[in-house]
C-alpha cells in the first residue's frame, strides 16, 4: 500500500500522521469493552510501539491521546469516541477507542459504525474478581457483542491487565469462552517466571522453543481443531485426523479467513504496560481483520427517497462519507470525524450534507404520537481535510474510500450526516441508537445566560444523536433527554463551560381533567350597561366520557332559542376553556360530551363573542358544580431482563404504580415485562433500573393514555 507523509499543521502534535492512498491498506478497528478494562490504555501503548508517540501517557497523568476531553481526564475515563491512527507493515490502522460506560453508549455506535472490525478488550483482574461466570463480564459489553454478531462484524479479544496480582488468564479465557460462545480461543498463552509474565507462546509457531507452558499441547491441539473447523478445504479434517502435520502457514491463512469472516475470535493475553502482545495485536489486526474492501458498506439512497446502486469501497465511486462525531475545538471551532465509505474526499471543495435530523420533541399528543421527522440538506465547503491523532488535526490531501479524517468548520454537519458530492447527492441508512430516558429540566440562571443556553443547547444536539431536546409547551420547561445520570452530567457541564450559567428542576409532568360526573348549568353572559352590549345565555349538559374518546359536542337546541349561527361560537368558547384549563392548577380537560340544550339570544346584543364567552362560563360552572378528576399520562414501558432479576423488576413495577401487562421470553435466559407505569414515577427509572439489574436491563416506552390519578 502506498503511504504519503503530510505536513504537520495547527497545533504542535506528537507525530507525522500519514494519508491511505489505497482501501486494501487500511484496517479500522473499534475497540469495546467496559470502562476500566483499559482500552485507552491499550492504544497508549500500541501508539509508541508503532513509533507514533514517544512514549506512552497514563489516565492519572491525563495525558493520553484518546482522553483529551476535560470531563474525560478529570472523571478518569473516556467519555466519547477517538481515532488514532498507526502504520505497521504498511498497513494504516485506525483505533477507534470508545467509551465503556453505558451511559455513553451513542459514542461506542458510532465508532462500531466507523470501523469494520471490533477488539473486545476484558480486563483479567476484573473477571478473576468476580469469580468468573456471566456476571463476570459487563452486560453492555455482552449485548455490543451479539450485536456484532448479528451483522458479521469480525471481532477478537484482548485479555488485559494480565500481570495485575488477581489476574488469572486460564479463567478469563474460560469465561470469554463461556459468554461469547463458539470460536473463542486463545492464540498464546502466557510465559511465566516466578509468578511474574515474562512473554508470550505462541500455540501455532510454538515460540519460543524452550517456554511452552505446562499445557500448551492440548492447548494447541483445540486451536488447531477449531481452525480446521472453520477451513474452507473440507478434506483438512479428515486428514489431521489420520495424523498429518498440518503445515503453520496453512492453518494461518485459514485463522486469518475465519477471523475475516466473522466466525472466528482469537484471543490474545496482553500486557500493556511491559509491552507484551503487543506486536502479536499488530499482525492480527493487519493479516485478520479485514480492509474496508471487504467489509459491507450501509445502504444508501437518494435524498428524495429514491433507490441507489449498492456503494463499495472504491476510491473513484461517488462521495459517500458519514459524520460519526462532532466536537468543537477552540482554535478551529466546529471538529467532524467522518468515515469515508466511498469516493475522496478532497479538500476546496463542494459538498452535499443531509442527515436524519428528529424535530423538537415536545409533550405527546394526546393520541401519543411522535413527533414527524423532518430531514436537512445542505451544501458546504470543504476547505482542508485532517488525518486526527485524538485531537491533534494533521492536514492531508485527501481521504479515501475507507479512511477515516476529520473536516473543519462544517457549519450544517452534525453526527449522522451524510456529506456527498453537491451533483449526486446522498443518504446513508441511519445507524440504530436507543432512546434516552432520563430526563432533566434546565433553566438559565438569568436573563443574561439565556441566549447562551440557546446557541449551546444547539451545539449539544448537533454533536449527539442521543440526547433528545424537549420544549414542553405545557410545563413551560426545556428538557434534555439523557441515557443516565453521566451522560446528563457531562451535558450540564458543557453547556456551563460553553458559557451558560443554568440551573435544574424538577421535571413536571403535564396533567389532565376531566368532569367527575354529568351537571348541567348555564352560561349567562350579559352586559348591557347603554349603547350596543353584549348578550349570550346558554344552557350546557356536561358528562364525562370514557377515556381516549376526546370531545364531543351536540346540539339539541329547537324552536331557535340560540341562533344557529351561534352554535358554533358557544362549540368554540367551551373547547378553548377547556384546552386553557378552569381549575386553579390550569390542567387542561378532556373526554367529555357537551350538549347545547338550550339558550337565549337578543336581536341587537347578541354576538358571536358574546356566545364564545358564555360558552367559556358554562364551562367553569360545570366544573366548579361537578368537580374535575385529575389524569395523569400512562406510558407502555417494555423492559427486557435476564430471568434471574423477573421477581426484583416485577416488584419494582408495582411499587411505582405500574400495572403489569405480561410477560414474553425475548429469547433464551431474557424476559420482557409489559407494563403501564404513571409518566411520574418513570423519571428516574432508567437510573434505578440499571441499578437493581447491575446493568443488565433495558426498556422502552411510548405514550399510552390519560387515567385517573392513584397518587
Amino acid at each position: 500500500m502506498a503511504l504519503k507523509a503530510e505536513a504537520t499543521t495547527g497545533r504542535k502534535g506528537r507525530s507525522s500522521t500519514l494519508a491511505a492512498v489505497d482501501p486494501a491498506g487500511v484496517r479500522n478497528v473499534a475497540l469495546v469493552g467496559p470502562s476500566g478494562s483499559g482500552k485507552t490504555t491499550l492504544v497508549e501503548a500500541l501508539l509508541a510501539r508503532a513509533g507514533v508517540i514517544t512514549r506512552s501517557g497514563t489516565i492519572p497523568d491525563g495525558n493520553t491521546v484518546c482522553d483529551h476531553d476535560p470531563a474525560a481526564i478529570r472523571q478518569h475515563r473516556s467519555v466519547s469516541l477517538a481515532v488514532a491512527p498507526l502504520v505497521h507493515n504498511d498497513v494504516k490502522i485506525n483505533l477507534v477507542d470508545t467509551p465503556g460506560y453505558a451511559d455513553f453508549v451513542g459514542e461506542l455506535r458510532a465508532g462500531l459504525r466507523a470501523a469494520d472490525a471490533a477488539l473486545f478488550v476484558i480486563s483479567a483482574s476484573e473477571v478473576s474478581g468476580q469469580h468468573g461466570g456471566e456476571g463476570a463480564i459487563d452486560p453492555a459489553t455482552i449485548a455490543e457483542w451479539e450485536e456484532c454478531a448479528a451483522v458479521g462484524m469480525p471481532r477478537a479479544v484482548v485479555v488485559t491487565r494480565c500481570d495485575h496480582p488477581r489476574a488469572d488468564l486460564e479463567a478469563t479465557i474460560a469465561v470469554c469462552q463461556q459468554v461469547f460462545g463458539d470460536g473463542v480461543a486463545p492464540l498464546y498463552l502466557p510465559i511465566r517466571d516466578n509468578g511474574t509474565l515474562t512473554d508470550l507462546y505462541g500455540l501455532l509457531s510454538r515460540t519460543p522453543s524452550d517456554g511452552a507452558p505446562q499445557n500448551a499441547d492440548e492447548s494447541r491441539a483445540t486451536l488447531i481443531e477449531g481452525i480446521i473447523e472453520q477451513s474452507e478445504d473440507e478434506t483438512l479434517m479428515d486428514r489431521y485426523l489420520d495424523g498429518e502435520d498440518v503445515d503453520v502457514s496453512t492453518l494461518i491463512k485459514d485463522l486469518e479467513t475465519a477471523v475475516t469472516r466473522g466466525s472466528f475470535y482469537p484471543v490474545i493475553p496482553v500486557c500493556a504496560t511491559e509491552g507484551i502482545g503487543l506486536d502479536a495485536i499488530l499482525e492480527l489486526l493487519v493479516g485478520g481483520f479485514p480492509s474496508p474492501l471487504e467489509h459491507p458498506l450501509p445502504p444508501v439512497s437518494m435524498i428524495d427517497g429514491s433507490d441507489h446502486p449498492e456503494l463499495t469501497s472504491d476510491p473513484g465511486g461517488p462521495l459517500a462519507a458519514e459524520v460519526v462525531h462532532t466536537s468543537a475545538d477552540a482554535y478551529v471551532g466546529r471538529v467532524s470525524l467522518v468515515r469515508v465509505f466511498s469516493g475522496t474526499l478532497r479538500p476546496d471543495t463542494s459538498v452535499h450534507i443531509c442527515g436524519h435530523h428528529p424535530a423538537r420533541a415536545d409533550a405527546p399528543a394526546e393520541d401519543g404520537q411522535p413527533a414527524d421527522e423532518i430531514g436537512h440538506d445542505d451544501d458546504d465547503r470543504v476547505a482542508h481535510i485532517y488525518s486526527p491523532l485524538g485531537v491533534t488535526l494533521r492536514e492531508v490531501d485527501f481521504a479515501v474510500a475507507g479512511d477515516i479524517c476529520a473536516l473543519t468548520k462544517l457549519a450544517s454537519a452534525e453526527t449522522g450526516d451524510t456529506i456527498s458530492a453537491v451533483d449526486h447527492p446522498l443518504l446513508l441508512e441511519a445507524w440504530e441508537l436507543p432512546e434516552p430516558q432520563l430526563p432533566v429540566a434546565v433553566v438559565p440562571h438569568a436573563r443574561a445566560d439565556e441566549d447562551a443556553l440557546v446557541r449551546n443547547l444547539a451545539r449539544l444536539v448537533a454533536a449527539d444523536p442521543t440526547l433528545r431536546l424537549e420544549r414542553n409547551p405545557e410545563t413551560h420547561q426545556i428538557v434534555l433527554w439523557c441515557m443516565g445520570e453521566a451522560h446528563a452530567d457531562l451535558l450540564l457541564s458543557r453547556l456551563r463551560s460553553g458559557g451558560a450559567e443554568i440551573d435544574t428542576e424538577p421535571v413536571r409532568v403535564p396533567l389532565r381533567e376531566t368532569m367527575a360526573r354529568p351537571v348541567t348549568v348555564t352560561g349567562r353572559h350579559v352586559k348591557q350597561s347603554g349603547g350596543h352590549g353584549q348578550y349570550a345565555i346558554c344552557q350546557v349538559q356536561f358528562e364525562p366520557l370514557p377515556r381516549g374518546a376526546g370531545f364531543e359536542f351536540v346540539s339539541k337546541v329547537v324552536g331557535g332559542a340560540v341562533p344557529r349561527q351561534y352554535v358554533a361560537s358557544v362549540e368554540k368558547g367551551i373547547r378553548e376553556a377547556m384546552e386553557r384549563g378552569v381549575s386553579e392548577a390550569r390542567n387542561p380537560l378532556i373526554d367529555i360530551r357537551a350538549t347545547l340544550v338550550d339558550g337565549k339570544a337578543h336581536s341587537v346584543d347578541s354576538s358571536d363573542a358574546a356566545f364564545q364567552s358564555a360558552g367559556a362560563l358554562a364551562m367553569r360552572e360545570a366544573a366548579a358544580a361537578a368537580g374535575t378528576v385529575v389524569l395523569e399520562p400512562l406510558d407502555e414501558v417494555a423492559v427486557r431482563i435476564p430471568d434471574q432479576y423477573l421477581g426484583a423488576v416485577l416488584a419494582d413495577l408495582s411499587g411505582r404504580r405500574g400495572r403489569v401487562l405480561g410477560t414474553e421470553i425475548a429469547a433464551p435466559g431474557r424476559t420482557v415485562i409489559r407494563a403501564e407505569v404513571p409518566q411520574s414515577e418513570l423519571l428516574r427509572y432508567a437510573t434505578d433500573l440499571r441499578a437493581t439489574t447491575a446493568g443488565a436491563a433495558t426498556f422502552t416506552r411510548s405514550f399510552a393514555r390519560y387515567d385517573a390519578s392513584t397518587a
